[in-house]
This record gives C-alpha cells, sequence and structure tokens, in this order.
C-alpha cells in the first residue's frame, strides 16, 4: 500500500511530515530559522576568473560557495529548520546518520542552537578517515558512534555477517531510525534524499539567481552538482527549473556527477527498494544500488548511499536532468588544479562538481563556444586533507563498480508490482 503520513510520524515531527507530503510550491521559513541562517546566508557566488584562464576556455565559470557555513557545507541549510521544528513539537533528542561527518556537524550544530541532544552513527570508514569531523561534531555535544555498532540490533547483525565491514550509509540510517523508534520524545533527522530536505536547500538556487542576476549572466547554459542523496543538488536547480516551467527562461542543461564507485543515477536500476539497509524505512521509487549494497572505501564519504532521492531520479527518468561520473583521481586532480587557482580547497564529495564543471569548459573550448556554467561547490575540504594527502602521495585507487556486484547487490530488492 502506497505510505501515508502516519508511515513518518514515528520518526519525524508533524510539521516535516506535512512538508514531505505537501503539493505546496513555495513554504514560508519561519523567522527563527532565519535568524540562524543570517549566522552565514546569503553565501558568497563567484567567477573563476584564474581557473577559466589556466583551461583557456572561452566559457564563464560560477561557482556558488556553501563552505562559508559554520559546518562548511551546504547542510544546516536544512539541519537548522529540522532542529526548529522538531524542538517546536517538543522533541528532545535527534539520531541521524553522517557519512564524511558533513551531516552529521550541521546537525549536532543545529541541535544547539535549539538545545536538543544529538546522536550521530557515522560510517565506520570515515569515523576512522575523518577523526577531525567526529571532534567536530562532540564539540556541539554531540554523540559520536562508529557504524554498523553494538548499540542496536540493526548493527549486531551487520557486525555477525561481517565484522570487518567499513560500514555505509544504508547501516547507519538503520542504527539512526531503530534507536528513534525506542522513545517517543525522539526523533530521525534525514540529511538528503527526502522531499522535505531538498525543500530547504532551495535556498541555494534562490540565491544563485539573484546573484546571476546581478552578475549580468541571468540564464546558465549549464548547472553541475554532485550527488549522493541528491538534496545540494535539487537545491541548486530547483529553482531554475521553477522558472522554465513558468515559461520565463530556457532550461539549462543539468548535470548530476556521481563516483565511478557508487554509480547510482548512472548504472542503478530505478524501482522501489528501502532507503535503509534493514529494511525499516518505507519503500521509495529510486535510483538504487540495492538496500545491502556495501561501497568501495572512497574518500567521498558523503557520495557512498546505494540510494538517491526520488525526485531527482523521476527527473532523471524524464530526460529533464543528465548524470555522469568519474573516478576519484581524476577528481581530485581537478580539485588540486582548482585550489591553485582559486584559492579554495574542495570537499571530495563538492570535487565532484568541480570535476564535472571542469569537463563542460573543456568541451566549450573543443566547440568555440561561450557558454555560462554555474556549479554548486557545496562544501570545503578542510577537515579531508588525508585524502588529499593520499592523492598526492600517490596511494589513491580509482574504483569503477563492476556490473555483477550490482546485479548481485539488486538481486536482494523486493519485488513490487
Amino acid at each position: 500500500e502506497p505510505a501515508g503520513p502516519a508511515d513518518f510520524e514515528a520518526i519525524f515531527p508533524d510539521a516535516l511530515v506535512a512538508q514531505e507530503m505537501g503539493t505546496e510550491r513555495h513554504v514560508p521559513i519561519p523567522q527563527p530559522v532565519r535568524d540562524v541562517y543570517r549566522l552565514w546566508r546569503p553565501t558568497p557566488m563567484y567567477r573563476a576568473h584564474r581557473w577559466e584562464e589556466r583551461l583557456e576556455t572561452p566559457a564563464k565559470i560560477f561557482y556558488k560557495y556553501e563552505g562559508v557555513s559554520p559546518t562548511g557545507s551546504h547542510k544546516p541549510n536544512t539541519s537548522v529548520p529540522q532542529a526548529y521544528f522538531n524542538a517546536e513539537e517538543g522533541t528532545t533528542r535527534l539520531t541521524t546518520e553522517t557519512g564524511a561527518g558533513q551531516w552529521g556537524s550541521a546537525l549536532s550544530f543545529a541541535t544547539q542552537m535549539y538545545d536538543l541532544d544529538c546522536e550521530v552513527y557515522m560510517v565506520r570508514i570515515s569515523y576512522e578517515q575523518k577523526p577531525y569531523r567526529r571532534v567536530m561534531m562532540e564539540t556541539w555535544d554531540a554523540t559520536v558512534t562508529p557504524s554498523p555498532s553494538e548499540k542496536t540490533q540493526a548493527g549486531r547483525d551487520v557486525l555477525a555477517d561481517n565484522p570487518d565491514t567499513s560500514g555505509s550509509l544504508g547501516i547507519a540510517i538503520s542504527e539512526a531510525v531503530e534507536r528513534a523508534v525506542q522513545d517517543e520524545t525522539t526523533k530521525y533527522s534525514l540529511g538528503s534524499v527526502l522531499n522535505h530536505v531538498l525543500l530547504h536547500q532551495t535556498v541555494i538556487g534562490q540565491e544563485t539567481q539573484k546573484q546571476l542576476e546581478q552578475a549580468g549572466a541571468s540564464e546558465p547554459d549549464v548547472l553541475v552538482g554532485c550527488t549522493g542523496g541528491g538534496s545540494n543538488f535539487a537545491g541548486f536547480f530547483y529553482p531554475f527549473l521553477e522558472r522554465h516551467v513558468d515559461g520565463d527562461a530556457p532550461l539549462p542543461r543539468i548535470v548530476a556527477v556521481e563516483p565511478t564507485a557508487t554509480p547510482t543515477l548512472t548504472k542503478g536500476h530505478f524501482e522501489y527498494d528501502f532507503g535503509d539497509t534493514a529494511g525499516m524505512t518505507p519503500m521509495v521509487k529510486m535510483h538504487t544500488l540495492g538496500h545491502d549494497f556495501v561501497p568501495p572505501p572512497i574518500h567521498s564519504g558523503g557520495l557512498r548511499y546505494h540510494g538517491m532521492s526520488p525526485q531527482i531520479s523521476a527527473l532523471l527518468d524524464a530526460g529533464i536532468i543528465e548524470a555522469t561520473s568519474t573516478p576519484q583521481i581524476p577528481m581530485f586532480e581537478s580539485c588540486e588544479e582548482f585550489v591553485q587557482c582559486e584559492g579554495i580547497l574542495p570537499a571530495p564529495e563538492a570535487g565532484h562538481a568541480v570535476w564535472g564543471a571542469r569537463e563542460e569548459a573543456l568541451r566549450a573550448k573543443e566547440t568555440g563556444e561561450a557558454k555560462t556554467i554555474v556549479f554548486n561547490l557545496c562544501g570545503h575540504g578542510h577537515f579531508d586533507l588525508s585524502a588529499y594527502e593520499d592523492f598526492r602521495n600517490g596511494e589513491l585507487a580509482d574504483f569503477e563498480l563492476p556490473d555483477e556486484e550490482i546485479e548481485e547487490s539488486l538481486a536482494a530488492v523486493p519485488s513490487v508490482e
């Protein structure tokens, strides 16, 4: 049967369930949320003049920079309203998962703003690779646990089958959801994928439109973003899509970039699947690699997710957006070139958008077209220096997920007519 509001009320507050299921095009931002947003919003948009010169491209390259937020990424755009609506309805604790730690940091920050407890399940490989993100979360008084853990039945089941697992976002989600349903004053908070999360992120695209108008480039040719669950990407391009739907502007090409190690959009199947490994969430129709999928231990921890936003999946299926993928070594090469030109060190996740923008700029160079390319640099990489060190030392390996592994993982997806 189709999932309804009651299926979400055990883990989300009523206001967020209403946003998840709602059909309103615009939802007002509460003043207390705006007050916290003012700590870092609006975020800047820059033109990458020096990078354009390095690439010798006729294209104009602009980037929206979300790394100026308190936690260094786009994630507080949704963690703040989620914490606010939970606090308003009497929640005392939020549980969540995190990959690289960007989302866990954002929710830890937001719960401090509204006097809530925060319990974070961090994918084990990222917990080991990125200890400073853990320290950051703990500085905001969050409890951080490597996932899978012995704290939950979901974690214990995974460890029994594979005690040396590097973990996955799907497993961490299962642990966080399990903890949330055990206590009526505890709720679960998700950092991507769902409709209300994408809604909150549209502040990115709304600001970008106004900034492009000020720069005399109000009609970009190409929009580029990285995709893990789809929220920063959707928040970036949805306002442009809205303008096109209203007949006010042509639709730019919209390009999603993901890792070849987790090729959800480029190789996954568009079908119903669980959002977590244990199958505790409702099934949603999305591009998926299978909820049992455990990705290779690449450094882009925030993109190591088996599924994708149902909305993004539907837009790809309809041909409105495009998707491409890159191994991590070319991505880091693009990031190194970018930081040497523009001075900003991208997070590995955001580096996929850097790579995608570079590909578009080089294509414009080949064709001689003066395209306007805009990408979302959704976070800085100051806590990812071990990844850059491994790259510079030649210690990284590229992963391209074999088709056989994808088919094996997808075999466990239940059939839904």
